[in-house]
């Protein structure tokens, strides 16, 4: 049967890496929020966190604020993981 998610149980392959560079920037669940909804993306706290465990899936629209507010091109959001874990 076919599951949409890695092979680890996460349902994003970019969550650890919005965390890292979140973290790289100083701010908190809640500033990275704030900074996309200013961009003009509807997200909370709430989404950010379920985002980073791995808990929430990440739309293609998704990715690409969080490569701008993060200053990353979005293939960097996916790059740092370990692919070989994956069914890619």
């Amino acid at each position: 049967m076919f599951t949409n998610k890695s092979r680890n149980g996460q349902n994003n392959l970019c969550g650890a890496v919005i965390e890292k560079h979140r973290k790289l920037m100083g701010k908190s669940q809640r500033q990275l929020a704030d900074l996309l909804q200013i961009a003009g993306l509807d997200i909370d706290k709430n989404a950010i966190q379920r985002i980073e465990a791995g808990k929430r899936f990440v739309t293609d629209i998704e990715l690409t604020y969080f490569s701008r507010v993060l200053n990353l091109p979005y293939e960097a959001l996916l790059a740092d993981t370990d692919q070989s874990q994956y069914n890619l």
